[in-house]
């Protein structure tokens, strides 16, 4: 039994489809609202689905909420749900040939698109399906315009996020050979070195939002010069003062304003 952590209604044309992520992370659909919308019948297809040996890895029940129907009922109620990334291989064993004729151009625009739009509505928002959605983009029109902006605006943040989570771990890896390496006498303690750190990521950080590239090794790159090593936990103890005015002063030129620490 899955465990739903979010759902939605998505609408495909005039078709209301429930799709839900579970607490593993993945988007799953409700087999019902499926067959239901194309026009087939969902015994016949939950069967079809347990006995393909693929398709029922990606199948399995969860409780999702339903919206009360003419007759009442709705609340939590247990579906049938398919893994989204297994309903294409789900469509694509229906044989339009053998279906009603009068839902062949429905099964086909499901089987060209629906796994597409599922998947979307969880990772942009986005919970409805515009076929010229496409060409619209293409009009220079302030809104396309604006559209745009806000996409580059979250993939400038998206490019920040990650390159934080990387220098993260590349600053804890390095603190870890370093301090196999260093000599504790010799070089600045543990403390002065996580401030330098501190200051270097500050300064590239405000950097990195100016330019939209990853800014810190430049940084590093500069220190290591400036000061001749090839690591800032190799500073010399008698160095360290004059490094962090050194790094205090690049952060005034950048900002106005003092390392905030």
């Amino acid at each position: 039994m899955l465990t739903i952590v979010e759902q939605k209604t998505v609408m495909f044309y005039d078709d209301e489809l429930m799709a839900a992520r579970a607490a593993d992370g993945q988007i799953y659909v409700s087999v019902r609202h499926l067959c239901e919308a194309i026009g087939i019948a969902r015994q016949g297809q939950i069967r079809r689905i347990k006995e393909n040996h693929i398709l029922a890895k990606g199948y399995a029940g969860g409780n999702i909420m339903l919206p009360p129907g003419q007759s009442g009922g709705g609340g939590r109620q247990q579906a049938n749900l398919l893994r989204v990334d297994l309903v294409p291989l789900w469509l694509a064993g229906l044989d339009t040939r053998r279906v009603r004729k009068e839902i062949r151009p429905k099964l086909e625009k499901y089987q060209e698109e629906v796994a597409k739009v599922l998947w979307e509505a969880f990772q942009e928002g986005r919970l409805t399906m515009n076929p010229t959605f496409e060409e619209l983009l293409a009009e220079d029109t302030p809104e396309v315009q604006a559209y745009k902006l806000i996409q580059g605006m979250l993939q400038l943040a998206r490019n920040q996020i990650l390159f934080r989570a990387r220098l993260d771990e590349y600053e804890q890896r390095l603190e870890t050979i370093e301090a196999t390496l260093s000599n504790p006498e010799r070089f600045i303690s543990r403390e002065q070195a996580s401030r330098i750190s501190q200051a270097v990521r500050a300064i590239g950080l405000v950097m990195s939002q100016r330019s939209g590239r990853n800014e810190y090794g430049a940084v590093y790159g500069e220190l290591y010069r400036n000061f001749e090593v090839s690591a800032y936990r190799e500073l010399p103890t008698q160095k360290y003062d004059e490094a962090m005015k050194w790094l205090n002063a690049w952060y005034q030129r950048l900002t106005n304003q003092d390392i905030p620490f």
